[in-house]
């Protein structure tokens, strides 16, 4: 087994799909994430069309470490797009609790978690043919009638998982309901390998009593951090200073802009990251109608800085 690496604070980037790109993904770090993920990339789509998941491999010198995580449904593949860019990446982390049902019919994501024997397999010949790392990201179980997340993590650990990162919800819930922390709690008591927890965390007061009641040894941040990067620096001052500094989102979204245009993030991405950073703001309910309308990146600094005027 790898040694899984050692983290400068507890507050993790969940790998987002749409969401965590090299230029997100940068400005989190600078905010404190200890650890950032890739989207989540198709082994299948690395191997068969590298120049379209170029952009999506990318790292900034600053993400250390950084991790990528990768899915499929064929060991042989997922090996062999690890091996391919194992060289970029500090750790390589295989996704076992994606409920996308276009991801679950292909075999791949929490359909995994069927077979905790299979996933046992998977992490065996994948940490024997990398020279990093391999961690895995699940959740409770299929259905709450089917909670296997601990008899997973430790068959993971078993076959050479460095770590395993639990979101407490089980695929059937999708996002309804409410993450148990409970099950992260035992999967934490149950392997000796580092646990990251995941569900629910949008605030650092959240944040800080997860980590309390659960023991674990980071909490990832996923929905949280959608247009507030700078939860990361909340987190780090409520823990050392008991107070932290609300954010200008405004102020946010153009230091992401200004890395989303060093690496040429597409317009699509830079549109959507627009609408989530202006999320929360008293009366910015008309302008994201506006930048939902917008062709270019000209036009969305425009319309921000007429609104930023405005109030």
């Amino acid at each position: 087994m790898k040694r899984f690496p050692k983290l400068e604070n507890q507050a993790v980037l969940s790998p987002m799909a749409g969401v965590t790109d090299v230029a997100f993904r940068t400005l989190c770090k600078k905010y404190g994430a200890a650890l950032t993920y890739t989207e989540f990339l198709s082994s299948q789509g690395i191997l068969r069309a590298p120049d379209r998941f170029a952009s999506m491999l990318r790292t900034d010198p600053s993400e250390k470490p950084v991790a990528v995580q990768l899915f499929g449904n064929s060991v042989h593949e997922v090996v062999q797009a690890a091996q391919a860019v194992e060289d970029r990446f500090d750790i390589i982390d295989i996704n076992c609790g994606c409920p996308a049902w276009k991801v679950i019919k292909s075999g791949a994501g929490s359909k995994l978690l069927e077979k905790p024997d299979g996933i046992a397999t998977f992490v065996g010949k994948l940490a024997s043919a990398v020279n990093k790392p391999v961690t895995i990201k699940i959740l409770s179980g299929i259905d709450e009638n089917h909670i296997n997340a601990v008899e997973v993590a430790k068959k993971a650990e078993d076959a050479g998982a460095s770590a395993v990162a639990i979101h407490g919800r089980t695929a059937s819930q999708g996002y309804r309901g409410h993450a148990d922390w409970n099950i992260i709690k035992r999967v934490k008591e149950a392997v000796g390998i580092p646990v990251i927890g995941n569900g629910d965390v949008f605030s650092p007061e959240t944040f800080e009593q997860r980590l309390t009641e659960s023991g674990v040894d980071a909490i990832m941040i996923a929905r949280g951090a959608i247009g507030n990067p700078f939860i990361f620096s909340q987190i780090e001052s409520l823990q050392e200073k008991k107070a932290y500094a609300e954010p200008d989102k405004i102020k946010d979204f153009h230091r992401y802009f200004s890395l989303a245009k060093k690496y040429d993030i597409p317009f699509p991405t830079i549109k959507t990251h627009a609408m989530s950073f202006t999320k929360g703001i008293p009366h910015s309910a008309k302008l994201r109608e506006s930048l939902g309308m917008t062709k270019t990146s000209e036009e969305i600094l425009f319309k921000l800085e007429r609104f930023s005027e405005s109030e």
